[in-house]
């Protein structure tokens, strides 16, 4: 008699047991699931998955940043490359002028002697102020890959032309006394005008 009451007991708490180990374990499923779908997957596919904010490509090159100064000087830069082309060709007819006249005129002093003194002084001050904000922006922009090529080609050749200024202006005298002398100061003169602008053109054409 006591087997035959036990009996419902048993049947009433498997009855009960069962749906509460199946919460249990649903709940447990739950629980222990990934918290982001990408993190399922990455689980499914057997990897660890990585924390948000990091990127798998660590060869993604960082972000350079210029100062207030060298955008200045970059475009202080910029102007001098325009107006160094007028100051080019007003220089190159005075002076071929200049020499004309002094062959001519003997001891006679000409009127364009002070207009190419003029010109020749803002050309060594506009060369001044483009060399020193060239020099600048080169260094500054050292770590830039992009265009480092054509910024030290632009920048020697600049440098070589500065030099031919420099012989030309040391020249000036001896343009005066013959011929020879004068030969010589056009050529400088030109070579060095000759390269700058070539190399300025070379910097508006050639993008990286």
């Amino acid at each position: 008699m006591i087997g035959y009451r036990l009996t419902p007991l048993l049947v009433t708490a498997v009855l009960i047991a069962a749906p509460l180990s199946g919460q249990t374990q649903d709940t447990l499923s739950r629980t222990s699931a990934p918290a982001c779908s990408s993190c399922a997957g990455a689980s499914r596919a057997g990897l660890a998955p990585q924390p948000r904010g990091e990127s798998g490509d660590t060869t993604r090159r960082k972000a350079i940043e210029y100062s207030s100064l060298y955008h200045t000087s970059l475009t202080v830069h910029k102007i001098g490359s325009y107006l160094e082309l007028p100051v080019f060709i007003a220089e190159y007819f005075v002076g071929q002028k200049l020499l004309k006249d002094e062959q001519t005129l003997g001891n006679q002093r000409s009127s364009l002697k002070g207009p190419h003194s003029a010109i020749a002084a803002g050309l060594g001050v506009l060369f001044t102020v483009n060399t020193v904000t060239g020099v600048y922006n080169l260094v500054a922009s050292r770590k830039e890959p992009t265009g480092k090529t054509r910024r030290w080609v632009h920048s020697i050749a600049m440098l070589v032309a500065d030099a031919g200024f420099l012989a030309t202006a040391a020249s000036a005298e001896s343009a005066r006394e013959s011929d020879g002398g004068a030969n010589t100061h056009r050529a400088l003169a030109v070579g060095s005008m000759s390269l700058s602008v070539a190399s300025t053109v070379m910097m508006w054409l050639w993008r990286d």
